[in-house]
């Protein structure tokens, strides 16, 4: 199968009209025309994803963040990207990211999936015509009100997260909930207009924390890799059942740091 055959697939679930116009998805190095048999899955080309792609052998890495994301103005080994860069063409692995295309059509609504949210509607509206609205996070009612202790551990247990940090009283009850996976604290306000009492999130900052609080909301921070890892396992299960002909290899999950 060509690379541009299994691009073709994996735009099909999620379009890259859906991405953000300072996004940078798509075929990001290598050779659209490769012949792949088979390809590595992680949610960002670390150096570890890349050694591990090289030694397996790997036709194509597919991840969810983009390696390049501003400009490059040279590609050399002395920079850590042009490293990678390098690696990557050196090796002939053709790298495909899938980042706000997939936050619109794909992640947004497994992550709803994992917390069971009923009534659903879309949390941060980027795209909309007569037959449907889409964009980034949902928001809808959990099975049944709970207190944030509760959900907390909820959310523990559905994304597979250590821990979370939490800004609000943890006795509260709680029924109307979003979840906005990676970075949340530009969607506050938007949690807040849709009547949100808590939203699941990541990457939330002191001021952001302390200031949703004051306005009626609670924050659940699981971490930006804590939600978005599910990429990796979404499309290991959407290229196994799709492209049943590719083998897939996917990166290991492992927390991007660790708390003392």
């Amino acid at each position: 199968m060509k690379c541009y055959e299994v691009i073709e697939k994996l735009e099909s679930l999620s379009p890259a009209a859906f991405a953000e116009e300072w996004d940078n998805i798509g075929l990001l190095a290598g050779r659209r025309g490769k012949e792949v048999e088979t390809i590595y899955i992680a949610l960002d080309a670390s150096d570890d994803v890349i050694e591990d792609a090289v030694r397996l052998g790997a036709d194509m890495l597919l991840t969810h963040h983009p390696l390049i994301f501003k400009k490059l103005d040279r590609i050399d080994t002395d920079d850590f990207i042009g490293k990678r860069v390098y690696e990557l063409i050196r090796n002939d692995i053709s790298y495909y990211a899938m980042h706000t295309n997939f936050d619109v059509m794909g992640m947004a609504d497994a992550a709803a999936d994992e917390l069971s949210l009923k009534d659903r509607e879309v949390l941060n509206v980027t795209y909309e015509d007569d037959i449907s609205k889409e964009g980034c996070g949902r928001i809808g009612r959990l099975n049944q009100c709970m207190s944030v202790a509760e959900l907390a551990e909820l959310v523990k247990q559905r994304f597979h997260v250590p821990n979370v940090r939490v800004y609000g009283d943890l006795g509260d009850i709680v029924e109307a909930a979003a979840v906005m996976p990676g970075s949340g604290g530009s969607y506050i306000k938007d949690a807040l207009k849709m009547g949100a009492d808590v939203m699941i999130t990541g990457d939330i900052d002191h001021h952001e924390g302390i200031d949703a609080v004051s306005q009626g909301l609670t924050l659940i921070d699981a971490g930006h890799y804590g939600i978005e890892k599910l990429f990796i396992s979404y499309m290991e299960e959407f290229i196994k059942r799709e492209l049943p002909e590719l083998t897939v290899y996917k990166a290991e999950i492992k927390e991007p740091f660790v708390v003392v």
